[in-house]
């Protein structure tokens, strides 16, 4: 039952016919985990604790750094040196004090990320690293979690999965994002697009990016949808699997060098 505080709240979602009261409340009890607080994940976190997502976690080990203002909108000035998942939930909860913000500051890795990600509905992946992104991947897979990945470099964005790209690319093979430069609204359009699909999967309304890679390319402005068929002979997912178990991707590549920010 909603309060009247939260009927005034969330009166422009009561008003959709695809949301409404059972809507709102859906998503109040809503969990969503959001790996990294950074690019992708700032914007995703504000904006789902604007929407009323119930419980809401944060996972990242790194501190905010002036580099990260550039595009990380949930940290600002005086938050330098501070960590990032208390930087997030400070400004979550400033727009929202109804909803819970968990907050682990550790790196995801192959030995914590079941425990981390157990008792989430949906997961969304906003980290910089191929390694990370497999790891979730393998994860949110073995254990039958929906997620959302987004990838960045320069001026254009996509997302990854197993079934396209059966191993992270060697080191050196791309350029990180510190080396190739990135234009900074860029993780906002996606990371608000990963809100939206959580959103949606929580109030089981619409077609979610199931099956499809969206690639976004900012200078151009155009939005492609590539239609993607499970793999047969994906090694996670596929009729014989040969992952089974997680591993950490040590030596894959980074978008924007985790350890450099």
């Amino acid at each position: 039952m909603l309060t009247e505080e939260q009927i005034e709240r969330y009166q422009r979602h009561i008003a959709l016919k695809e949301v409404g009261g059972k809507g709102q409340q859906r998503l109040l009890d809503g969990r969503v985990l959001i790996i990294g607080a950074g690019g992708l994940g700032a914007p995703a976190a504000l904006y789902l604790a604007a929407a009323g997502v119930g419980t809401i976690g944060l996972v990242d080990a790194d501190v905010v750094d002036l580099t990260n203002l550039q595009r990380q909108v949930i940290h600002f000035t005086p938050d330098i040196g501070k960590a990032k998942v208390v930087s997030a939930r400070e400004k979550m909860v400033a727009i929202n004090p109804g909803i819970k913000v968990n907050t682990y500051e550790e790196w995801a890795h192959a030995d914590n990320i079941m425990g981390i990600i157990r008792g989430y509905d949906f997961v969304i992946d906003g980290t910089d690293n191929f390694a990370a992104k497999f790891l979730i991947n393998d994860a949110c897979v073995l254990a039958g979690i929906p997620y959302s990945h987004a990838g960045i470099l320069r001026f254009d964005g996509s997302a990854c999965y197993r079934c396209i790209f059966p191993s992270p690319p060697p080191k050196d093979a791309i350029p990180t994002c510190s080396q190739a430069g990135m234009i900074g609204v860029l993780p906002g359009v996606l990371g608000l697009i990963q809100a939206t699909e959580a959103i949606k999967f929580l109030l089981g309304k619409g077609d979610l990016l199931t099956g499809r890679l969206l690639i976004y390319n900012a200078l151009q402005m155009s939005f492609d949808v590539i239609q993607i068929k499970k793999n047969p002979k994906c090694p996670l997912c596929g009729e014989t699997p040969s992952i089974k178990e997680l591993k950490d991707e040590v030596d894959a590549v980074t978008h924007c060098d985790l350890e450099k920010k």
